[in-house]
């Protein structure tokens, strides 16, 4: 194989882990002003090295595996959750994407689902209870907010005629669908949070509720797999959140003008992600499936349904084909 034809993938990949451990440096940074201290500040400059440090103490640590625990399972569970995750990032027009998919918001959709595999495979291989408990829950809440996002996804197809990602960029030219369809971008938005396993939607690692989860039985680099995947994934939604309701046209920006652009406004979007962590509180169980089966798909459904019978026009977008 042609090594021209590797670097790019690796280039894309080292990218990827290099923003998501300085996005855990971040993450600490922020909660820490806004609960008046001051965060890692040791490790580098203002403590911008320890992300290094972090992932150097989980790689060099003994990796230990439970008595009664499915090794080969417990093995491939971190490494799955983090190739699913990376894998997510290839049909991302930013602004050109690895694999050029016609049918890309299908392939997001069916790489985020088999996500959940990872998740059911870690608690059942630890041979924990509450590992299992954690990753049953997770299950039941990532396979139940999929279906929010599934019609959320069916409704922006309507609206601009195209399973392609390109096609997104090309309807958005003369209004963001943001605008016309806010309703949308708001439930999506909040859909992510709980997708992603996030604040005030961390019912799956809940500390105090669940001893941390379908995770508990995981420590050094296994756990840093699902740390990288996790926080892979909060900024994959964050990117696909702009891509679908903020994108800039790379016919009228310059693509490093579209690549600056694109990432200004995921970090905005993954800094309210860290707001919201640090300002609600956690909802019961009860609550957020309440959320979601009598409050989301009501509205996601009446809204797919209007916009199926409304003329694509009367957003100010141009007519699909």
């Amino acid at each position: 194989m042609d090594s021209l034809t590797i670097l790019p993938p690796i280039l894309f990949i080292a990218s990827v882990l290099i923003a998501v451990a300085f996005l855990t440096a971040l993450e600490r940074k922020v909660i820490g002003y806004i609960q008046l201290r001051k965060g890692p500040n040791i490790v580098g400059p203002i403590g911008l090295l320890q992300p290094l440090a972090d992932g150097f103490k989980l790689i060099i640590k003994e990796l230990t595996l439970p008595l009664l625990a499915t090794p080969t399972l417990f093995i491939l569970a971190p490494a799955a959750a983090l190739m699913l995750a990376l894998t997510m990032w290839s049909p991302l027009p930013m602004p050109f994407p690895l694999t050029d998919l016609n049918l890309g918001l299908l392939f997001l959709l069916a790489m985020s689902s088999l996500m959940v595999y990872s998740l059911l495979w870690s608690g059942w291989a630890s041979n924990s209870k509450y590992a299992l408990m954690g990753a049953l829950r997770a299950v039941a809440q990532t396979i139940s907010y999929e279906v929010t996002l599934a019609i959320i996804v069916l409704s922006i197809i309507l609206l601009c005629g195209g399973f392609s990602l390109h096609a997104l960029t090309t309807t958005q030219e003369p209004l963001y669908l943001a605008l016309p369809a806010w309703p949308l971008m708001m439930t999506w938005y909040i859909s992510t949070l709980a997708e992603t396993n996030r604040a005030p939607f961390d019912l799956t690692e809940g500390e105090s509720e669940l001893v941390s989860g379908f995770n508990v039985e995981y420590g050094a680099s296994p756990f840093a797999l699902f740390f990288l995947a996790e926080y892979a994934n909060i900024m994959l939604m964050n990117t696909l959140t702009v891509i679908l309701f903020l994108s800039p046209s790379p016919q009228t920006h310059p693509p490093t003008l579209f690549t600056i652009t694109l990432m200004t406004k995921t970090l905005l979007l993954t800094t309210t992600f860290l707001w919201v962590r640090a300002s609600y509180p956690r909802f019961r169980y009860d609550q957020l499936m309440h959320l979601l089966w009598k409050s989301f798909l009501p509205l996601t459904l009446a809204l797919c349904l209007w916009h199926t019978s409304l003329p694509v026009s009367m957003f100010g977008l141009p007519p699909t084909t």
